[in-house]
């Protein structure tokens, strides 16, 4: 009996003292985690402006040096035909080589227009052979990098964006200025230069995807440009009915970087490098600004 009751007070202390103590709860190391930055996707919208194009290609360069590759490309007019081959995989000083070595006549095809059925100085037959050449005849969809050139229905005005086919065919579709190119049939509809509708082709970069678009405008200012020939005038016309447009589209741009061409004319290819090396120029400039606001977006 004694033994009994020894035990029933030996198991109400035991009660007691663990009600009265706490639990142990092993401690661990508060862990911190680190959320990485968001990946975005960059576009690059190249402008047109015919022989001031070879500025895109600085601009490519010097974007290139500090490892910005973008993952979508649309271009406009001069635009498209960089844009294009750098789509294809050329890198900027590959670029640059081929704008260098390039002889204006490759790409001219001279037209009588009073025997065409169509208005325009040059044909484009050469223009498209001379991309579809260097893009190996690659069609848009299979270009490494994904890419569109934007045109212009001429029946209805409205733009188009080029995705998938031809490639040459739809570079020279987007660099049809009127009364320069004759327009281009493609299917049952005819298109002419992208620029009228889209000097610099930001909208189309969002709508394929863009979280980050980089634009480059090379339109010249409407004022000190040369008018010496008919090319130099329907080249100014196209200029002025641009310039409103862009004030539009490139508010949408996260960065636009304008290289200094001066009164470099829409037909001096004889200037060329001088273009380039503008291109280089503004884009090293603009290097600050855009990895600031990458690094501000990748972390909203």
């Amino acid at each position: 009996m004694l033994s009994r009751r020894t035990a029933l007070f030996a198991l109400a202390g035991l009660a007691l003292a663990g009600c009265g103590s706490e639990p142990k709860v092993p401690l661990t190391t508060p862990v911190a985690v680190t959320i990485p930055p968001r990946k975005l996707k960059i576009a690059l919208a190249l402008g047109g402006g015919a022989a001031r194009g070879f500025a895109h290609i600085g601009v490519i360069k010097a974007l290139e040096a500090q490892g910005i590759v973008p993952d979508i490309v649309v271009g406009t007019s001069a635009g498209s035909v960089v844009g294009s081959l750098y789509a294809y995989g050329y890198s900027g000083f590959q670029l640059q080589k081929i704008a260098l070595e390039m002889d204006e006549a490759t790409i001219s095809d001279w037209a009588i227009p009073f025997f065409s059925k169509s208005s325009g100085v040059l044909k484009g037959d050469a223009l498209q052979n001379y991309v579809n050449k260097a893009v190996h005849g690659t069609p848009i969809e299979k270009l490494k990098i994904p890419f569109g050139c934007v045109a212009t229905d001429l029946k209805n005005g409205q733009p188009i964006l080029f995705r998938r086919g031809n490639t040459g065919l739809a570079v020279r579709a987007s660099s049809s200025v009127p009364g320069v190119f004759q327009p281009v049939k493609i299917g049952d509809r005819t298109y002419v230069d992208g620029g009228l509708v889209a000097p610099v082709p930001v909208r189309f970069a969002r709508e394929m995807g863009a979280d980050f678009i980089i634009a480059v405008n090379i339109s010249s200012s409407t004022e000190g440009q040369a008018t010496n020939s008919s090319l130099d005038v329907l080249m100014q016309t196209a200029n002025i009915m641009g310039q409103r447009l862009n004030h539009f589209e490139l508010k949408d741009a996260d960065v636009v970087i304008t290289p200094p061409l001066g009164t470099m004319g829409s037909s001096d290819f004889n200037g060329r490098n001088l273009a380039i090396l503008a291109g280089e120029q503004a884009a090293a400039a603009a290097l600050p600004q855009i990895k600031a606001k990458l690094k501000a977006k990748q972390q909203s």
